[in-house]
């Protein structure tokens, strides 16, 4: 005994209409054979459409069964729903469904595409299609560009294109002229004859008497299945449904084609793609030029604040700042200096002592900054001299009374000629002026006036003692500050006897500015991230609109065989595509941005980081897939049939 091809025993489908149910196939009992060719026909009502969308998998029945070579659909999920109607059934509709945005051939290809066909196969099967049914040279023309005739054989030539065993038609001739409801007539008929099983839904008695046996259907009930004379006995031999394999890569073909048809609604719908991106470059450009002008300005500081000696330690006298006692201390001597000098993590040292007083110049009298150092203070403190020298250790063991001023010093006391060689009057200490620090080397705010001596000099001739107010140490590139910072207080705790002096690690300010710069930074990126989540909720909006928009073509894809995952990986491609090239703009606007600030700033050092552009990609990526989840899990979730009948 053979199996049926298909087989409705006991069917009913019911739709819920308020508080109550209407029945619109009541008790289906109908067998349709392997190779056979049928027309259900029936008036606007009748429950002949929905017949076809239970016989087509595209909905299921309410209580009885319906059997597909013998497997009952009952059993089956919504995805082995998609592989049946995939690559075993065919649709051909009314309508013709076509999506516009697609080619003739790229509209037949469509049910080999989520099949996971090769590429060149699928175009090749679907070029041989169109040769067949007389489209041969309008591969490349869309649906806008044919006749009714000409779409509706597009359409049969994707029905056929994954085998279509069997052909369900919609009033396949309903939109259709005489000439042209004929020849598709006379195509179902020789693909009936190459032994595809053909069922056609038809309110046309005229249409239905070409065919061999006619199923009526009344208010949802079979009123008489007739088979012409001629055909009551046909000969048919068991049939089944034989199973597909495809390649292990054919997601890569249906990642692909998400990709393009992503890329085609983009350019398609070009002016709200861009809206859609704009919040996504506004906050692209924000979070990336914020963190470059950050990093920048970070840099600059902490680059201006090791310049001055950040892997310095200064020595104080006294138990702390403020230390009422610490004018009493004297313990800070050259010993002291000739023994840290010895150590081998000590790159350089000086010693300073700091005094208020007047400097005197031919006509001009200024009040000054001036610091007794040693030989190494320039090296100490990372000053660079823009012209002359500095000290050396002959200056320091003759107690030579030599001066180095800053650039504010030189132009108070000589405004623009050379002062190398001039004599200034240190209070009552004649010196000679031997060099002048860069601009921007001043150890205090720019309005003051500072000058350098040797420490021998200003403490014979001026100061009348040995002892220091303080020494600046220098540590070596390389070795722990801390571990530094504990060796010489040690070290001048054994020399001194007692621990009469403090230190300051200039190294705990940097850390201490490196964390106030990074909270301060993070702080504004975290501000930019705000329009990055309102550009997200614009993706998500725009894309529930595109859901709306194209509800059809949804209900198209799911009917050819698109499971539930492909429309949500089409959707949320789509998403990320539009967040990515948002991205993109959003990084190139963020270089111009930076561009420009340089331009104001020359002093700032901005670029492009690979790590913000990274970020920057990343957060597309992310808010892409966030705000593009809800979207396509909408679209993913539509029932093909009401999709379908979305105009």
């Amino acid at each position: 005994m053979t199996t049926p091809l298909l087989q409705l025993s006991h069917v009913y489908r019911r739709f819920p209409s308020g508080d109550s149910e209407v029945t619109v196939l009541d008790d289906i009992n109908l067998t349709i054979e392997h190779g056979e060719m049928l027309a259900i026909m029936g008036v606007s009502g009748s429950g002949k459409s929905t017949l076809m969308n239970i016989l087509g998998c595209l909905d299921t029945p309410t209580s009885g069964q319906y059997q597909v070579a013998g497997q009952d659909i009952g059993t089956l999920d919504s995805d082995a729903l998609a592989k049946l109607r995939r690559e075993h059934f065919g649709f051909i509709f009314q309508r013709y469904h076509l999506l516009p945005h697609l080619t003739a051939q790229g509209n037949v290809v469509m049910p080999a595409v989520y099949a996971g066909d090769k590429k060149e196969e699928r175009t090749r099967r679907a070029d041989a299609l169109l040769e067949r049914l007389g489209l041969g040279n309008k591969h490349a023309y869309r649906p806008s560009q044919l006749s009714g005739g000409q779409q509706q054989r597009v359409s049969i030539a994707r029905a056929l294109m994954n085998g279509g065993e069997v052909i369900l038609a919609d009033e396949p001739t309903g939109a259709l002229d005489s000439h042209s409801g004929r020849e598709v007539m006379s195509i179902l008929k020789e693909l009936n004859a190459a032994g595809h099983t053909i069922i056609i839904v038809t309110h046309d008695p005229g249409v239905a008497a070409q065919v061999p046996r006619t199923v009526e259907i009344q208010d949802g009930r079979i009123l008489r299945d007739v088979r012409q004379a001629e055909t009551n006995a046909p000969k048919i031999t068991e049939q089944r449904l034989a199973p597909v394999t495809r390649p292990a890569s054919a997601w890569w073909g249906r990642f692909s084609e998400a990709f393009v048809m992503a890329l085609r609604a983009m350019l398609a719908n070009r002016l709200r793609s861009a809206l859609t991106m704009l919040g996504i470059v506004i906050g692209i450009a924000s979070v990336v030029s914020i963190v470059a002008i950050g990093e920048g300005a970070r840099n600059y500081v902490l680059d201006n604040f090791r310049a001055i000696g950040t892997s310095t330690i200064d020595i104080y006298p006294g138990r702390d700042f403020g230390d009422d006692k610490a004018e009493g201390v004297r313990s800070l001597s050259q010993g002291d200096l000739a023994a840290l000098v010895a150590e081998p993590y000590v790159d350089s040292v000086t010693p300073v002592s700091a005094l208020n007083l007047r400097l005197r110049a031919s006509n001009a009298d200024v009040r000054a900054n001036l610091l007794a150092v040693g030989e190494q203070f320039f090296q100490v403190r990372g000053i660079k001299l823009e012209r002359g020298r500095g000290f050396d250790a002959e200056d320091i063991r003759e107690r030579r009374p030599v001066l180095v001023i800053d650039d504010n010093t030189r132009r108070k006391l000589f405004g623009d000629t050379d002062p190398l060689g001039r004599i200034v009057l240190v209070d009552t200490m004649p010196a000679y002026v031997i060099g002048v620090t860069e601009v921007g080397n001043n150890m205090g705010p720019s309005n003051n006036l500072a000058a350098y001596a040797p420490y021998t000099a200003v403490g014979s001739r001026l100061l009348g003692r040995t002892h220091f107010d303080g020494m600046t140490i220098r540590i070596k590139e390389g070795q722990p500050s801390k571990l530094a910072e504990q060796a010489i207080i040690e070290l001048l705790t054994q020399r001194h006897g007692t621990k009469d002096f403090f230190t300051f690690n200039m190294d705990k300010m940097l850390k201490s500015m490196e964390r106030t710069s990074r909270m301060l930074a993070m702080l504004l990126t975290l501000i930019a991230v705000i329009s990055l989540l309102v550009g997200g909720i614009g993706v998500m909006n725009i894309m529930l609109v595109s859901v709306t928009e194209r509800t059809r073509e949804i209900g198209i894809r799911m009917a050819v065989g698109a499971r539930q995952s492909d429309v949500m990986q089409q959707f949320l491609t789509e998403a990320v595509l539009v967040c990515l090239v948002g991205g993109a703009v959003g990084v190139l606007l963020a270089g111009a941005v930076c561009a420009l600030f340089s331009l104001f700033f020359s002093s700032l050092k901005l670029s492009l980081s690979p790590e913000a552009v990274l970020l920057a990609f990343g957060c597309s990526t992310l808010i892409g897939v966030l705000f593009g989840y809800l979207p396509a899990r909408n679209a993913a979730r539509l029932n093909p049939i009401e999709a379908l009948a979305r105009e």
